[in-house]
């Protein structure tokens, strides 16, 4: 079950939440200073080496890279709330391919996605809440299977796209962390 968005998650640990002295954030601009110092420049472009845009959910509990073998420079990732194909996912998309050479698409959703719990109603909840009415719509969906062939048919029917002949979809099991594919047909 959700939790609202005026409810915060509570901190699993001191860490997590940046200790007792910090934000979240202040703990990530520390590691990040960690990270810069042993850092080098790994001369690469923006153009990913396997020439393939992977979408998915953002959920935490999904570390793309470890899943699919990738390493930095790979692929390029755009995540977003469900892994949904959006007007703003099509964008991406169509930079990555016209801008950046990728000709392959990777659609990934995920076993107990938030979205499978949420509905539209969410959207008339926050115009409650906050007095504006979202512009965007939520996407949430009961059916994994379905909703991974709804993204596939707008990747492969986007005018945008210069190649939609290697798009495949999948569900990642955040339990045991296999993909199955999906079959578009079904």
């Amino acid at each position: 079950m959700p939790i609202p968005a005026s409810q915060p998650l509570p901190p699993s640990s001191d860490h997590a939440a940046g200790g007792a002295d910090g934000t979240v954030t202040d703990s990530l601009v520390e590691a990040n200073q960690r990270y810069a110092a042993s850092f080098t420049d790994p001369g690469m472009d923006a153009r990913p080496v396997r020439q393939v845009a992977v979408v998915s959910c953002m959920d935490a509990r999904i570390d793309l890279h470890a899943a699919l073998g990738l390493k930095l420079g790979d692929c390029h990732t755009i995540r977003n709330a469900g892994g949904v194909v959006t007007d703003d996912i099509i964008r991406s998309l169509t930079i990555s391919q016209r801008a950046l050479g990728t000709r392959s698409v990777v659609l990934i959703h995920h076993t107990n996605c938030g979205l499978l719990s949420l509905t539209e109603d969410f959207r008339h909840e926050l115009s409650a809440e906050v007095g504006q009415r979202p512009t965007w719509a939520v996407e949430a969906f009961k059916d994994l299977d379905e909703d991974v062939r709804q993204s596939m048919q707008r990747v492969r029917t986007s005018p945008f796209l210069l190649h939609t002949d290697d798009v495949r979809g999948f569900v990642f099991d955040v339990t045991t962390g296999l993909l199955r594919e999906i079959d578009p047909q079904d």
